[in-house]
């Protein structure tokens, strides 16, 4: 074993959920190490949220103008340029590591590259490194879900899709999540032939609105992408002509070959590596098990956040950024002061048009017993959507008829995605649907509609 290197804390990842806890106990003196396996900035600035933006911002544009076409916009022959759109996609994320890293570095943050393995309690090993903390704090984030189905080797990531060099006639996703619909609109507006979704049960996007999702199902097909519900991928294997998926329906057995087989089938705590039962750290499929203090509950010395802990909240940016935040309180503090909190979580589907969620389900307020006024309309007739020429538009809000305040609400449309954080704002300030009502917004804009909805 190479010589023993000693840090105050030793921070594995280095995405949303890891680098703000470095900085704070940087910032307070301590001496911090921080180890992560992949280039800096994690899932969402170099692989997901962001870069997939960026392409859904290129072919909203596309499809902005084919709304538009024949009310003013002559749109013939537009198209996408994929390579184009990779080398802007890749002026952000290109130049996002090193920025990163430097500035973890300039912090004073000895930053390692290396896959971090526990040996004990205190001690780690990160590649010819070894290194003792007298705290840890884990934020290693998701990897795709093992299937356990023959040929699962042929089956790329999202990542590997937002890296291609160039766009396959014949793609399938594997999943009916967020990373397969919002590729799959992504693939088809950017001049994919054949895009097929496969999701083995009857509702896909199974967080979302159940009126919503059958509407962005029908907009889904009708852009021409083939969403196969009920449907389940059995095999995939090499064939001359592509790759053959085996799928098994309710009808029976069902097959279809393409170019490109894309897994969109969840994700799990990436956790595989750290040999966390060396250290004490008691995990399950969800990820570390964690006190609501962020804290591991079997090792009082090791905090995690984000999407490799187990906790109630939904895996999203904002939310890994929450419990970083809590855990860097409570290593800073030397005790249990802060106890997370979590507020109304907006959650958005970035198709075209999105679909958006805050607060509760119609299913789970009854469930909670919960006597809600439920508002659900579709609105391709408003204003906001026919100056866009947007057909597929809707709302469901649900208002607890005791309090007036709104417990769920769930949007789609054009604009949802900035509708919905002024919803989740109503409800984390207890603003009653009423007051929301009489509140005065900018018109025409997206917000202006929000007293119609609640």
């Amino acid at each position: 074993m190479s010589e023993v290197e000693e840090f105050d804390l030793i921070v594995i990842g280095g995405g949303t959920g890891a680098n703000g806890v470095a900085r704070a106990c940087r910032n307070a003196g301590w001496s911090v190490a921080s180890v992560e396996a992949l280039p800096y900035g994690g899932t969402c600035a170099l692989r997901g949220c962001d870069p997939k933006k960026m392409y859904v911002g290129v072919t909203e544009a596309l499809d902005w103008t084919r709304r538009t076409a024949g009310r003013g916009i002559k749109a013939d022959g537009l198209a996408v340029d994929w390579s184009e759109m990779l080398a802007f996609k890749r002026t952000f994320t290109d130049a996002m590591p090193d920025k990163i890293e430097g500035g973890l570095q300039e912090a004073g943050i000895e930053t390692i590259h290396a896959t971090a393995r526990f040996v004990d309690k205190e001690v780690l090993v990160a590649g010819e490194r070894t290194l003792r903390g007298k705290q840890f704090h884990i934020a290693t984030g998701a990897r795709p879900a093992t299937l356990d189905i023959p040929g699962e080797e042929l089956l790329q990531t999202s990542t590997k899709f937002l890296e291609m060099e160039r766009l396959p006639r014949r793609i399938a996703f594997v999943g009916g999540g967020f990373i397969s619909f919002e590729f799959a609109h992504i693939a088809k507006r950017a001049g994919a032939d054949e895009v097929t979704i496969l999701h083995r049960s009857e509702r896909p996007l199974g967080g979302f609105d159940p009126d919503l999702v059958d509407h962005l199902v029908a907009r889904t097909r009708e852009l021409g992408i083939d969403v196969r519900l009920q449907s389940c991928v059995d095999a995939l294997h090499r064939r001359e002509d592509g790759i053959g998926v085996d799928v098994s329906t309710p009808s029976g057995q069902d097959a279809l070959t393409c170019d490109l087989a894309v897994h969109g089938a969840g994700r799990v705590p990436n956790l595989d590596a750290l040999s966390l039962d060396a250290a004490g750290v008691a995990f399950g499929p969800r990820g570390i098990e964690v006190t609501e203090y962020m804290r591991s509950a079997t090792n009082p010395a090791v905090f995690a956040a984000g999407d490799c802990a187990d906790t109630p909240a939904p895996n999203l940016t904002p939310v890994s950024a929450l419990e970083g935040r809590i855990a860097s309180k409570n290593l800073l503090a030397g005790a249990d002061e802060r106890r997370i909190e979590y507020p109304p979580i907006p959650s958005v589907v970035f198709t075209l048009p999105p679909v958006a969620r805050v607060g509760l389900l119609e299913a789970e307020a009854h469930a909670q017993g919960i006597d809600v006024s439920v508002k659900h309309a579709k609105t391709p007739t408003w204003y906001s959507s026919v100056r866009v020429a947007e057909t597929y538009t809707a709302y469901k809000t649900l208002v607890d008829k005791q309090s007036g305040r709104i417990v769920g609400a769930h949007v789609m449309g054009p604009g949802a995605e900035e509708q919905i954080n002024v919803l989740a704002l109503a409800m984390k300030a207890g603003v009653t649907a009423n007051e929301l009502k009489g509140t005065m917004f900018a018109y025409p804009s997206y917000s202006s509609d929000l007293g119609y909805m609640v």
